[in-house]
């Protein structure tokens, strides 16, 4: 296609200027045994985050997506801790990471995929933080209840002491 056809299409349609404004970057999913500690995931979420600084890499985003059952089984394990990586790079950084998640015992699969796209934004959703989170607002909730219920009682007590004292003031007044 001609430059000036290029542009001309661009003009008219905004929308695949946006289109060719996506960029590379890698996904890294990896999957840890099972039957690792919560702690024990996150030294290894950091290890492999700080690893890939170190190479040279940026890291776009790093999510836990929890225990899931495996399709098949792996190394005699039936689940496994799934984590997503996504970085950017200029490609040599891969080699190295994956040789240090081959290495691991606890990993027990790994694989890397090149994507074009939009990068994707950073979302906390490890699993430990959101409980916590899920903790908290359920506090929060739980105490909001309990101060409503105390009003509530209140309110009712002095209705009824409103009530009562207009019944002793009829029964005076007769």
């Amino acid at each position: 296609m001609h430059r000036r056809s290029l542009n001309k299409l661009l003009s008219q349609r905004p929308c695949l200027k946006i289109m060719t404004n996506h960029q590379l970057y890698y996904e890294t999913m990896y999957i840890l045994r099972p039957d690792i500690a919560e702690d024990e995931v996150s030294n290894h979420i950091d290890k492999y985050n700080k690893l890939l600084e170190k190479l040279g890499g940026k890291i776009l985003d790093s999510q836990m997506r929890g225990k899931r059952r495996l399709a098949y089984q792996i190394a005699k394990h039936r689940e496994g801790i799934y984590v997503q990586l996504s970085h950017q790079g200029d490609g040599q950084h891969i080699f190295k990471i994956e040789k240090a998640m081959r290495l691991s015992e606890d990993v027990i699969r790994y694989m890397t995929v090149k994507q074009e796209g939009p990068l994707p934004s950073p979302r906390s959703s490890n699993k430990g933080t959101n409980q916590v989170e899920k903790k908290e607002n359920e506090n929060i909730d739980s105490t909001t209840k309990a101060e409503s219920t105390v009003k509530k009682s209140s309110d009712t007590k002095s209705a009824v002491s409103d009530t009562s004292s207009q019944k002793i003031k009829d029964s005076e007044e007769s």
